[in-house]
């Protein structure tokens, strides 16, 4: 299936210059989503997983039903300050300062296989951190997998020790 077919582009948003892909468009059809669900269990599955990462909050609509066909568990990595129990956290560069991502301390352990998913490789800056917070803990990032590449932005070359794949580049 051409998925890049199913993905509305918006021009000049959020700023002039800009080329939103939204994704609701191909979230909206259940044949389509669960299509791309299938592409990326496909994808992932030779790697093995024992856990899914996924980022705050595209990364729990590709990430908790991958997790869900694959017949392993689900771990939200979340924004500073969301979760009660004690976490472990990254702090990464943005454009223009600094975010924080976290992870119940529990919720990973040491050798264990982790693959991270998300809807978008741009910069590659939030799935560097994710990794970084998983591999804190002792656990092993076996690949990262995403819905949308923005091949220009150079995501890619910032993760290039890790196996990645996306459904879709632009």
């Amino acid at each position: 299936m051409d998925f890049a077919q199913k993905i509305r582009v918006i021009e000049d948003f959020p700023k002039p210059g800009i080329s939103f892909k939204d994704i609701t468009s191909l979230l909206k059809n259940g044949e389509t989503y669960h299509k791309a669900i299938d592409a990326l269990v496909d994808k992932v599955l030779p790697w093995k997983p024992e856990l899914i990462l996924g980022p705050e909050a595209r990364g729990f609509l590709l990430g908790a039903p991958l997790a869900y066909a694959l017949g392993v568990g689900f771990v939200p990595v979340r924004k500073q300050g969301k979760l009660p129990g004690e976490t472990v956290s990254e702090t990464y560069e943005l454009e223009y300062g600094t975010d924080t991502l976290e992870v119940h301390a529990a919720d990973l352990h040491a050798g264990q296989r982790i693959a991270i998913v998300d809807d978008l490789l741009a910069t590659g800056g939030t799935m560097l951190a994710t990794a970084r917070l998983a591999e804190k803990i002792g656990a092993e990032v076996v690949g990262m997998s995403f819905l949308i590449e923005l091949s220009e932005l150079g995501g890619r070359e910032k993760l290039k020790k890790y196996s990645v794949f996306s459904l879709v580049q632009y």
